[in-house]
This record gives structure tokens, C-alpha cells and sequence, in this order.
């Protein structure tokens, strides 16, 4: 579900103020009066295939209105595409080669309507980067958590969320019908002129008024929970323009009942236009995010984090999010295994005996201190294969198996124990981190390699970590830890 609710927040339309362009017959845009080729005929008896259609030649041309000075590129590539397209034979290739050049174009769309950082956005990177250098001569395991909450708004804003209702009629939360304690009435009537509702799965959502542009009216921002296999929250803002809240904003309640699979849906789905300025995977990532001042302007410091590395984005909260400032931190940790052992919540704790101990921890000199170096099947096998096993069996020595989206894998070793050779695994949970934990929160994992369904062993492994390098630049978002 995840990715395919990606695909539609980057494949629907993002602008809809902009004028429409003459181009868009080029575009395509058939005429179904004068349908003439197989593929056109196919088109134009198809409603869903019209609709793509008609979406792809607005998005053109809108793309053409922006960047005049790109037409003869864009329309060669147009042409190109248009000569894939007439290859097409049946309604799922014709579909999906409008899906696509519709997300392209879109990609475009979004890239060229972005914000462009400025120099105070440039300063205030710099005044980041700074401050987290200097944290990190004292407090080298908390430098970036320590300046952030210095720079922490916390008491500027009034938060309220959706309510059950009364009769408890159904499970959905709604919009409040009374004003919520801490807004004024005229912001209550502006919340009631703008008909918002950010509702998602079963209407969750808390909204935050907060003056964002520092104009002495407070903006809106909203969070809105949609679930999905990541457990998704979605946020946007919107900017206090007379007597409304406005901008690129739509209810991401449909998204809580969204079926990948039922095509129909999808293309509905289409037409809706989404926006949102960052997004929250609670499952399968490592993702934050704090509201902080510097040099006088109000950013979203949104955080997304894996082993060794936090890359935190710098968002003006009321523009459209392209390439942004990014500051990046890299740590180096001290693996350990602790001697008393959680038993994976099972029973009593274990205690491991010296020689288990010292065999753990010395399979732990294979990990990679600094980064998450996993790349599959490795070259080599991770132990011995003895000559009876079979070329079906031997794959099992090379790794210890396929991976999962709701961790991560820091890399695989061989694990010696009494003489004998076990695979192993050391997982991670993006880099989270717990100081009351032991530091990082990771498992290593051991099986024997000779047995498809052998039993997997579970230990416990901590790691004090250490910044060692602060890097800045301006580099687009990635969402779900780039994955």
C-alpha cells in the first residue's frame, strides 16, 4: 500500500492555479471525433483512458506555461513518449504508459514550482552546522537532539485534535463543532470558512495554530494520521490569507480506504490533489520532526535517520518543498553485547556464559562501525560448505536471508561458536537510539547454515555512538530513508 499511495501523491496534480497552455493538443488531448489510429480508438472508448489522457495534457501544459524556455526538449520527449504509447496494444500497457509520463511530467511540475532556497535559509544552515560542531566537542553522543532543543518552539502554538462523536454513532473522528479552548473566535470562524478536515484512518488528526510567516496571524498546520502498512501521518500547512486558511491541501481521507489493486480506484484517485509538507513512517523508518526559529524564520527540522547517519532537511513550512537546506551527521558507535540478556521478552533475563560472550563480541568485529554496508548475498560463503551439500543448499551459506522493510540490515558474519560455524545478522531499527537502552537498539541473530528450518538464535546489542563528521548542502528530500 505504501508505495502505491507514493506513486499517486507524485502522479496526481499539484497545481491548479496555473493557466492552461495552448500546447496541450500536442500533448495529446485526442479529439475523439477524429479518432483515426487503433490506439486512439482505444482511448476514446475507454472513459478511465480519456481521463489519463486529459490529466497528462493539462500537466504539459501547464509544465510548458513555466518553462517556455524547455519546450523544444519537452516536446521531443513528448514525441518520444507519444511514439511508446502508440506501440501499446490493450488498456493495461496504454494505462500504464500514461501513469508514468504522468508522474515524470509531474516530478517536473513539482521540481519547477519548488522553492528555492535563499540566503538567509543558506545562513541559517550554516548557523545549524555551527552550533552542532561545537555541541559535539562536549556532548559527542547527543549533539544534534542538544541543539535542536535549544532551538525548540514549544509554547508559541495551540493544538487541538478530531472528535468522536457524542452519540458515538460510528468509530470516525470528526472536525470539532464547538471552538476548541485556545482559539480565538476569529480564527474559529476562519477554521469553519476553509471546511478543513484532515481526517485519515478513522478520522485521526490534531491540528497546531501557530503564526508560521510571522505576519501576526497564525498559520495552520495539520497532521493527519492515514496508517497503511507504515503506520503513515502526513503534514501539512497552511497559511491564515484573510478569512480562510489556504493552500495546496486535500483530505487524505480517501487514502485510509485505498485498494492498490482495484484499478477503478486508483484512477478516481487521480483526480484528487494531495499536499503535504512532510510525511511520518512510524513503520519500516526512522523519521522526526521539531518546529525551530533560526535567523528569525520558522523551519520544520524533519529528520530521517538510519545507522551511523541523520540527515536532517531545514523546510519552510508555506512553500512548495524541492531541494532544501540538509545537514547531515555521521556517528561512529562501540558495539557491544551485554552479558545479561533480555531473552526477547520470552522468560527471566539470561545471563551469557564467558565463552558465548566472547564469541558474540568477536563476530562483531566484521560490522562496519560507521555505516550499514548489507548488500545481499556476499561473494564468498559466511562458512564452510561441506562437500555433501547441494547446489540448492549451498545459497544458505552465503547469507543469512532475504531482508525486511520494518528493519534494517546492518550486515551480515560468520559467528564462531565451540568450533562451529553459525551464520549471523545484525539488524537495526533505523538508528534508533536509546541511551537508557544501552545506546543503539540492535539484535544480532545467528542460525545454523546446514538446516533450511534451523532455530534462530536472538541477542541483545548496544552501541555508544560518537559524531565524527557535520556536512551541509541543499539536496532534495528522501522520504522513507531513501528507500
Amino acid at each position: 500500500m505504501k508505495q502505491s499511495i507514493f506513486r499517486l501523491l507524485f502522479s496526481c496534480g499539484i497545481l491548479t492555479a496555473l493557466p492552461m497552455s495552448a500546447t496541450m493538443a500536442f500533448a495529446s488531448n485526442i479529439d475523439c471525433g477524429r479518432a483515426a489510429t487503433p490506439v486512439e480508438t482505444e482511448i476514446c472508448s475507454n472513459e478511465d483512458l480519456q481521463r489519463l489522457d486529459a490529466r497528462l495534457a493539462s500537466i504539459y501544459g501547464k509544465l510548458i506555461d513555466i518553462q517556455p524556455q524547455q519546450r523544444h526538449i519537452l516536446r521531443r520527449q513528448q514525441t518520444q513518449w507519444l511514439g511508446a504509447r502508440d506501440r501499446c496494444q490493450g488498456y493495461s500497457c496504454l494505462a500504464n504508459q500514461y501513469h508514468e509520463r504522468i508522474a515524470a511530467l509531474q516530478a517536473q511540475l513539482q521540481e519547477a514550482v519548488a522553492y528555492v532556497p535563499d540566503e538567509v535559509d543558506r545562513q541559517a544552515l550554516e548557523d545549524l552546522r555551527n552550533a552542532v560542531d561545537v555541541m559535539r566537542m562536549t556532548d559527542p553522543e547527543f549533539p544534534l537532539e542538544k541543539v535542536i532543543a535549544s532551538l525548540r518552539i514549544e509554547a508559541e502554538g495551540t493544538t487541538f485534535s478530531n472528535d468522536m462523536a457524542d452519540d458515538a454513532s460510528d468509530d470516525v473522528a470528526r472536525f470539532p463543532v464547538k471552538r476548541p479552548e485556545g482559539v480565538s473566535s476569529d480564527e474559529w470562524r476562519a477554521l469553519q470558512a476553509s471546511r478543513i478536515d484532515g481526517g485519515g484512518e478513522h478520522g485521526y488528526a490534531t491540528y497546531t495554530l501557530i503564526d508560521l510567516d510571522g505576519d501576526g496571524l497564525r498559520d495552520l498546520i495539520i497532521d493527519s494520521y492515514v496508517g497503511g502498512t507504515g503506520l503513515f501521518s502526513y503534514i501539512s500547512a497552511l497559511q491564515r490569507r484573510g478569512g480562510k486558511f489556504e493552500g495546496n491541501y486535500t483530505s487524505l481521507q480517501a487514502y485510509s480506504d485505498f485498494d492498490p489493486q482495484d484499478q477503478d480506484t486508483a484512477v478516481d484517485l487521480a483526480d484528487i490533489e494531495p499536499s503535504y509538507l512532510y510525511s511520518i513512517n512510524d513503520r519500516g523508518a526512522n523519521q522526526s520532526a521539531d518546529w525551530i526559529r533560526l535567523r528569525g524564520r520558522i523551519y520544520a527540522a524533519y529528520r530521517t535517520s538510519r545507522y551511523g547517519v541523520d540527515d536532517l532537511y531545514l523546510l519552510r513550512p508555506l512553500t512548495r518543498v524541492g531541494a532544501v537546506p540538509k545537514l547531515t551527521v555521521r556517528y561512529r558507535y562501540q558495539l557491544s553485547v551485554p552479558t545479561l540478556q533480555s531473552n526477547g521478552g520470552a522468560g527471566p533475563e539470561i545471563v551469557l556464559d564467558d565463552a558465548l560472550h566472547t564469541a558474540l563480541t568477536h563476530a562483531l568485529d566484521d560490522i562496519d562501525a560507521t555505516a550499514a554496508r548489507y548488500e545481499g548475498d556476499s561473494i564468498k560463503p559466511l562458512c564452510p560448505i561441506p562437500e555433501s551439500e547441494t547446489e540448492k543448499t549451498r545459497s544458505a551459506y552465503f547469507s543469512y536471508g532475504p531482508g525486511h522493510y520494518t528493519y534494517e540490515t546492518v550486515g551480515d558474519m560468520s559467528v564462531w561458536i565451540d568450533g562451529k560455524c553459525f551464520i549471523g545478522r545484525l539488524v537495526d531499527w533505523f538508528g534508533r537510539y536509546h541511551p537508557d537502552l544501552g545506546g543503539l537498539t540492535a539484535q544480532l541473530w545467528i542460525r545454523a547454515p546446514d538446516a533450511e528450518d534451523a532455530e534462530e538464535q536472538t541477542y541483545d546489542v548496544g552501541g555508544k555512538r560518537t559524531a565524527i563528521r557535520i556536512d551541509s548542502s541543499i539536496a532534495k528530500v528522501e522520504d522513507d530513508n531513501g528507500m
